[in-house]
This record gives C-alpha cells, sequence and structure tokens, in this order.
C-alpha cells in the first residue's frame, strides 16, 4: 500500500513546544497545526497502515527563502500523522527522507508519500 498527501507547512519547532510548571507541552499553535494535519487526514479518508513498518518520502514545498533546516520539518509532521492514526509510532519509519522541492509562497506544503516497507 503505498499513500501520497498534502500536509500543510509546520510552524518552527521553537513554536511548537512550550513549558509549563517544568513539563514541555505543545503550544497552542502547535495544538492547532496537529488539528489541522488531522483534519487533512480524515478528509482525504485514508486507511492507516497499523504497526507496519514504513518508508517515508517528505517534499517540502517552502514559504520563502528563510535558511530552515529540513530534519526540523519531520517532527510536527510526524506527531499529527500518528495522532490521526495514520501509523502508530513514528518508529515504524526504517526509511525516511526529506528534500526541498522549491518554492511556493501560496501554497507552502509537504508531500508525504508513506510506503509499506
Amino acid at each position: 500500500m503505498t499513500l501520497s498527501l498534502d500536509l500543510p507547512f509546520p510552524p518552527s519547532v521553537n513554536r511548537i513546544w512550550r513549558q509549563f510548571q517544568g513539563r514541555t507541552i505543545l503550544s497552542k499553535e502547535g495544538r492547532a497545526y496537529r488539528a489541522e494535519v488531522v483534519a487533512a487526514i480524515y478528509a482525504a479518508r485514508v486507511q492507516g497502515f497499523g504497526r507496519q513498518k514504513l518508508r517515508l518520502v517528505v517534499a517540502a514545498h517552502m514559504p520563502d527563502d528563510r535558511r530552515r533546516d529540513l530534519d526540523n520539518l519531520l517532527k510536527a509532521a510526524n506527531d499529527a500523522m500518528q495522532a490521526a492514526r495514520l501509523f502508530e509510532d513514528d518508529s515504524q519509519v526504517i526509511d525516511l527522507r526529506i528534500y526541498r522541492a522549491g518554492l511556493d509562497r501560496q501554497n507552502p506544503r509537504l508531500t508525504v508519500s508513506l510506503e509499506a516497507a
């Protein structure tokens, strides 16, 4: 089974997490991003992969020319896909690739392709 879908472009990792009473929690912006991804996955009516090992390819369509570490784009997206039950845990990903797919100021996004390994 192979799945390809577009997810919203994630906020900066520095804006996703907050410290509260000595604990690290998901920020308001992080919760909003997660809800947006979950809604997009549910709207696509895709079947989850359960506990299968996965190959994940992410094409990052950037919103601007700012310098960004590609690996920082993965955490919020992976956690949101897990929250949507696309897979049970992101540790199932045994093959991972992320690349810059160019600039798209009008529609920045992550195009995600998942395949059972």
